[in-house]
């Protein structure tokens, strides 16, 4: 591969030992045909120069990086699947491909697989993803880190010219591999496995390599794992801020799909939101409602209570319940600032930001299904209410539920208002991605292999993107106990 020196391997992860993951070899695949490549992020880990062969080479056949892991390793984990435990688990369809430092700020980032053939923990299943499970993950990506939510970035997408059988959706129908560029994969479910084992020891070298590569302000604290807990609910709870205020239901959020940087990753049966409903879940097999819309900041909430218990084997219990009594507080101020964000408004101080976030959830909720929720954003930002009260939706939004909004959000100062001068924010209609275009898009795929619709609409993502000007929270400063 062309030398660049933003490309820095440090492979971290192999330094655990067998005890953490398991040396595998990708399939070999019929073909392999480039559908997608992410050369912002590529450009972020020195990767930007290859040629499409290359890419294919390293992202489709698996040859190693320079200086990086060889061969792949697939991780070991148990996790909770809808709160049932499961000790039967581990990267079953992707590995570990390799580590390097983020350009600019050094951070530690991983390449991981989804797709990649099978593992020893492929159980009955052939290693496999599907293309359009690939393409809708790169479209997930896309929209959350558009706005501003905390989530791994969908890096390359090779199809493999496999035909697959699946129970929900079309078969035969194609396959492909995933790569995915994300902060660590290292997941709650990681520390389930050793807990499980009753292994003290391994629990704490998956502590301290956690916090020597991810948390290194940590280290010189009295009590690591409680200390530890604390900064990973801050992330969470900033993550999962980051999916109210985009209206976003993750439809899995199991031990094993939560990393301890932060970031959601592994998007299945993912939606967006059409409208306010904190009832709506995206998992058809959900048929109770936990992973539900309203519901996740308890999810996670649950998750970290048992990576507390994991924690327990080596930290004292009363600090890590003080750990977690962070959790809320931290929520709740994540939320205001969120929502703040994507309103483009100044925070005026907790009481009044509350009140305006309060203001804003009422008022879509009592704008119901002719009110979705994209719009609802899209037309208020920067405090624009000459330009929502003009706009398509103007007439529901003079009526008297929205008043306290209206009146709330005035008395917030637009921030960097000069963002709606961006071309975007003059169209009647902002970018949004609900499951009737996800099949849309896939369409054309399906039938003639025409990519003009993915495509273009990963276009007009990216210029949503620039024009709302989010930023994903770092999440770098651990949350005090509540």
């Amino acid at each position: 591969m062309p030398a660049s020196t933003a490309y820095r391997p440090d492979p971290q992860f192999p330094a655990l030992g067998p005890e953490y993951g398991d040396p595998v070899a990708a399939a070999d695949f019929p073909q392999t045909i480039l559908r997608f490549r992410n050369d912002r992020a590529a450009a972020s880990v020195g990767l930007d120069a290859l040629s499409d062969a290359e890419w294919t080479a390293h992202f489709g056949r698996f040859q190693p990086l320079p200086g990086n892991i060889d061969p792949p390793l697939a991780q070991r984990y148990h996790g909770h699947q809808f709160r049932s435990y499961n000790p039967d688990l581990g990267d079953g369809r992707g590995f570990l491909f390799a580590q390097m430092r983020e350009a600019g700020s050094g951070r530690l980032l991983d390449l991981g697989t989804k797709g990649s053939g099978q593992t020893p923990w492929s159980r009955s299943g052939d290693g496999r993803l599907t293309l359009k499970g690939g393409v809708r993950e790169v479209l997930a990506t896309a929209m959350l880190e558009a706005l501003g939510v905390p989530t791994s970035r969908s890096f390359s997408l090779i199809e493999t010219g496999e035909a697959l059988e699946r129970g929900d959706e079309p078969s035969p129908t194609r396959a492909a591999v995933l790569v995915r560029l994300s902060h660590s994969h290292i997941r709650f479910g990681s520390f389930q496995r050793h807990a499980y084992f009753d292994s003290a020891e391994r629990v704490g070298a998956l502590i301290d390599h956690v916090i020597a590569n991810y948390y290194p302000d940590l280290d010189g604290a009295n009590d690591r794992p409680s200390a530890l807990l604390q900064a990973v609910a801050g992330r969470a709870a900033r993550m999962t801020a980051g999916w109210m205020a985009a209206g976003f239901v993750h439809g899995v959020l199991n031990t094993d799909n939560m990393n301890l940087t932060g970031e959601s990753f592994d998007y299945g049966p993912y939606r967006f939101l059409p409208h306010s409903d904190p009832n709506f879940t995206a998992a058809y097999f959900d048929h109770q409602g936990l992973y539900s819309f309203g519901r996740q900041p308890e999810a996670v909430f649950w998750n970290l209570q048992q990576l507390a218990g994991c924690f327990s084997l080596v930290s004292n219990s009363d600090a890590l319940v003080d750990a977690l009594n962070g959790f809320g507080p931290a929520y709740r101020r994540a939320l205001m600032d969120a929502m703040l964000s994507r309103l483009g408004v100044g925070s005026e101080g907790d009481d009044a930001d509350a009140i305006l976030v309060q203001s804003a959830f009422q008022a879509m909720a009592e704008g119901g299904p002719s009110l979705r929720w994209e719009p609802f954003f899209f037309d208020w930002f920067c405090a624009g209410e000459d330009r929502a009260l003009a706009g398509p939706r103007g007439g529901l939004y003079a009526t008297q539920p929205f008043l306290t909004f209206r009146q709330c959000l005035a008395a917030h100062a637009p921030l960097r208002p000069e963002r709606l001068a961006d071309p975007y924010f003059s169209g009647p209609e902002p970018e949004a991605l609900l499951i009737d275009e996800i099949e849309a898009i896939w369409a054309p795929i399906a039938e003639a292999d025409d990519w003009s619709a993915f495509s273009a609409k990963l276009v007009r993502v990216e210029a949503a993107r620039r024009a709302w000007g989010l930023v994903p929270p770092s999440g770098e400063t651990p949350i005090a106990p509540g």
